[in-house]
């Protein structure tokens, strides 16, 4: 029996790939902050990634079952959209927190369960690679600030024969977007600085929520990737063509492009 730790394994990406690999003959342990009831090669573990003692705690769980695991699988994060110059300081630390701390901290806690030929997939973003745009600065410096962190453990872990994968995945279709789109919402109420703006951004926003894609895709490429001998750095899937063309231009009319649309 292989044994792969999911984390957010309680969200729509992290379920749908417990319940895939389950079907595959892996032994899942979810790791969430809210789990759902154990069953049937699905262990639920309930841990805050933030949180050092918490996260020891569910390391010396996962060791009474196993000494090995055979695959890390990251896709507990937040998805927060918000104006850099108005962002409160406690969200914004929470953003490094979940989506950059809490996978270096699983990480350095469960290493020593990794062996030769494991594996670490690392949910990032396709924003990750590019320039962000207006409001989606927190997400998208947390989620390069992440590309990057993973760039540079695969450097360091494949000298131990450890593999380390990022999935950049456009809009999927999972509670998320639709407490992201919340966010936004209150943003656009609330602030100062960006009424007018703020909305219209909102108009893009939800054009480009709309091309989501199911849950279940993210779930089959992990599969793929893990049946991979030797997987690459960086897969992408959904990824939006707007921001692709807009990414290609010189980044003096990528501004003049945005001022002309959201001022």
């Amino acid at each position: 029996m292989k044994y792969i730790l999911v984390t957010g394994a309680n969200g729509g990406m992290g379920r749908k790939t417990a319940e895939l690999l389950k079907k595959q003959g892996f032994c899942v342990f979810a790791l969430d902050k809210t789990v759902c009831e154990a069953e049937e090669n699905v262990i639920p573990l309930q841990a805050d990634l933030t949180d050092e003692a918490s996260v020891i705690n569910a390391y010396e769980r996962v060791r009474e079952v196993t000494d090995e695991l055979y695959a890390i699988v990251h896709f507990a994060g937040i998805y927060m959209l918000d104006s850099l110059a108005e962002i409160e300081k406690e969200s914004f630390e929470t953003s490094f927190r979940v989506n950059l701390f809490g996978v270096y901290l699983v990480n350095k806690t469960f290493l020593p369960l990794l062996k030769c030929g494991s594996k670490i997939l690392i949910t990032t973003s396709e924003l990750a690679p590019l320039d962000p745009l207006p409001f989606t600065g927190i997400y998208a410096v947390t989620k390069g600030a992440l590309d990057k962190y993973a760039y540079s453990l695969r450097m360091e872990l494949q000298l131990l024969g450890i593999s380390v994968s990022v999935i950049r995945a456009g809009a999927v279709d999972t509670g998320m977007l639709n407490v992201s789109t919340a966010a936004l919402e209150r943003f656009c109420t609330h602030t100062k600085l960006y009424s007018c703006n703020a909305k219209r951004f909102k108009n893009i926003v939800d054009r480009v929520e709309a091309r989501s894609i199911p849950p279940e895709r993210i779930a089959r490429k992990v599969q793929k990737i893990l049946n991979k001998r030797n997987p690459k750095f960086a897969y992408s899937i959904n990824r939006n063509p707007l921001l692709l063309m807009l990414n290609a231009m010189p980044q003096s009319f990528q501004f003049w492009i945005i001022r002309q649309v959201l001022k």
